[in-house]
């Protein structure tokens, strides 16, 4: 039977999503001193309510040493490190909840990522303390106790997302931060229990999903939702991190804990394969999956017609992000039979539409864009941009 994008679809766990289109993930820029929310960041997911049927948050880092990930000047990076941040968490659940969908809480470590612990002149801290050429501080390496007590640091973030009335969390585990970096040969060069083979690397990656599973059972969460995103492969010219042989691994040990679903960030489209491989990530790791996991991907979907093609195709479930930048109203206008109606491109005429906040429109009205994939239409709101948060970085 041909999955169709507006089907409700049913998870692991029992939770019924409305339609198989998801909100990726995308940082807000819109977090206050220390990770707390903002009114700009409640408006800008309540705008968002009926963007898609499952709607995850932006990275919130769960440890004070995990973050923030940020560009200096600009509004920070959220976090959930602390039973202070709930009423924060409480106020976007709500937002992203109020038609019904269903709210995930993305949790987080930058690692070696997080900035603003460098700025702050605290340590910034790793799987092994190596010289990282595209990092203007030095990092260094975690000890065994600081590992366990992150491991525990994700499961208290699950609880206050349960606290705050989330719908579930996504384990971050993606785009190089500090699961990827203990999973990458290239950044972890540990020689204890968390580093080393490959079952070694991927010992912190499983014991926080353990920790996250355990917490949510302890909790006696019904329905709750656990997700984790991966990136399929880290290989950046002569520095191989991983394959997607390994990561497919990796996925496949993950899938024994009885997760909702597995995600793939994938930078080149959601029907992009590995070089020199004629077979989809997608396919790659659907294979490595029980019947119950779902699979979720992301990649340059704007439309109702590419996002049909992904449902169809490749994947369980699709997430849109820049889509849902450009468009709210994403998956309401496709459920309404008014998918023709979805904007395609930014344009000075919707920037009022898009309700993005103060950091996500200085971002996109840069000419780097912020060093985030251009969106369409992108050249012609340049002139609106102001340049204020831009006191570290020249726009």
């Amino acid at each position: 039977m041909t999955k169709k994008l507006t089907n409700p679809i049913k998870l692991r766990n029992g939770a019924v999503l409305n339609n198989r289109i998801v909100m990726s993930p995308m940082q807000t820029h819109s977090g206050m001193r220390n990770g707390f929310a903002s009114e700009d960041t409640v408006a800008y997911y309540a705008a968002r309510s009926q963007a898609a049927g499952m709607l995850i948050t932006e990275f919130h880092y769960v440890s004070q040493n995990g973050g923030p990930s940020y560009v200096p000047g600009y509004p920070e990076q959220l976090a959930a490190y602390s039973d202070a941040h709930i009423s924060g968490l409480t106020k976007i659940a709500r937002a992203l909840k109020k038609d019904g969908n269903k709210a995930i809480l993305q949790i987080h470590h930058g690692g070696r990522a997080a900035i603003g612990q460098a700025i702050s002149g605290q340590d910034v801290v790793a799987p092994s303390a190596l010289d990282f050429p595209f990092l203007d501080y030095p990092v260094r390496a975690l000890t065994d106790e600081e590992i366990r007590a992150i491991i525990i640091d994700f499961g208290q973030a699950t609880k206050r997302a349960i606290a705050a009335g989330f719908d579930g969390v996504e384990i971050h585990g993606a785009n190089h931060y500090l699961l990827q970096q203990f999973f990458s040969q290239w950044s972890n060069q540990r020689t204890d229990e968390w580093g080393g083979d490959l079952q070694k690397r991927m010992a912190f990656p499983l014991a926080v999903v353990k920790e996250v599973k355990r917490v949510v059972a302890e909790e006696n969460a019904a329905d709750f939702i656990v997700g984790y995103r991966i990136s399929p492969d880290e290989i950046h010219g002569d520095n191989v991190g991983y394959t997607y042989q390994e990561s497919t691994q990796l996925v496949a040990e993950i899938v024994k804990h009885d997760l909702d679903y597995i995600h793939l960030s994938l930078w080149g489209g959601y029907g992009s394969s590995p070089s020199g491989v004629d077979a989809s990530y997608a396919s790659l790791f659907k294979e490595v999956l029980d019947d119950q996991t779902k699979l979720l991907i992301v990649g340059g979907v704007f439309d109702e017609e590419s996002a049909d093609d992904a449902v169809a195709q490749y994947s369980d479930l699709i997430a849109v992000g820049r889509g849902t930048l450009v468009d709210p109203q994403f998956a309401k206008k496709i459920v309404a039979g008014n998918g023709a109606a979805i904007l395609h491109e930014v344009s000075p005429e919707t920037i009022d539409y898009v309700q993005w906040t103060p950091g996500l429109k200085e971002a996109f009205t840069r000419e780097d864009s912020l060093g985030l994939p251009p969106l369409p239409g992108g050249e012609s709101i340049r002139s609106l941009h102001t340049g204020r948060f831009d006191m570290y970085r020249k726009a």
